[in-house]
């Protein structure tokens, strides 16, 4: 897993990462579990821990077939855009000039640096939140403070509530936290989504600091 490697095998030495991991095999056993087994930590296979630029935080991950394939808010090609990713693209087409693609893979932003993370990272069919309180939720509280910490000059998307809790302990004076409603329909109806400029921010901010800022545009 790149240079993710040493922090997750520390992690996965400790005795709630053992029993995370007990389970969730067992899961994938017994019961049909997404994202793909081998795709589970796909953020980090495509965002190695010494590119990482912005974190866009989610939930969990898609709970239909074929949707989720390990990066936040991303699906498949050929699978239906969600409401939440197609609210996000028209923020970008307002935002940065985004012209809106045929398809909801992300893969290309992680490449270059956006670690599209979950905070929990599987989930069973048909049941969102099933996989909560397992000891996802610790694990990626860790990743959230070892970059926080480590790391300087990030830019950290917190959409909704549930997310901005999740960063509360992110050091403000090192990084750059951005926050907004959710993507999602409801939120995005409600006026807290649109307009908030997230992806030109971040942008700036990774110029004004030195560092190639992100190509949001998709190919299709």
């Amino acid at each position: 897993m790149n240079s993710w490697n040493e922090f997750i095998k520390q992690e996965s030495q400790k005795e709630y990462f053992i029993k995370l991991m007990e389970f969730v095999d067992k899961e994938y056993i017994n019961t049909a579990i997404y994202p793909p087994k081998e795709q589970i930590f796909n953020a980090f296979t495509f965002c190695p821990l010494d590119k990482v630029k912005v974190v866009i935080l989610g939930q969990d991950p898609y709970h239909g077939f074929g949707q989720a394939h390990g990066l936040s808010f991303s699906v498949n090609k050929g699978v239906t855009i969600p409401p939440s990713l197609r609210n996000i693209y028209k923020e970008l087409q307002t935002d940065v000039f985004f012209n809106i693609p045929n398809h909801g893979n992300l893969t290309e932003w992680a490449q270059q640096g956006v670690l599209l993370l979950n905070d929990v990272l599987t989930v069973k069919e048909s049941k969102p939140g099933s996989h909560q309180k397992i000891g996802w939720e610790q694990f990626t509280e860790q990743i959230i403070l070892h970059l926080s910490e480590q790391k300087e000059d990030i830019v950290f998307m917190l959409w909704g509530n549930y997310a901005q809790k999740k960063g509360k302990k992110i050091n403000v004076n090192k990084h750059l936290v951005l926050t907004s409603g959710h993507p999602s329909p409801m939120s995005a109806n409600q006026g807290k989504w649109f307009n908030n400029k997230h992806f030109s921010q971040a942008n700036t901010f990774l110029t004004n600091k030195g560092k190639q800022p992100i190509n949001w545009q998709l190919s299709t």
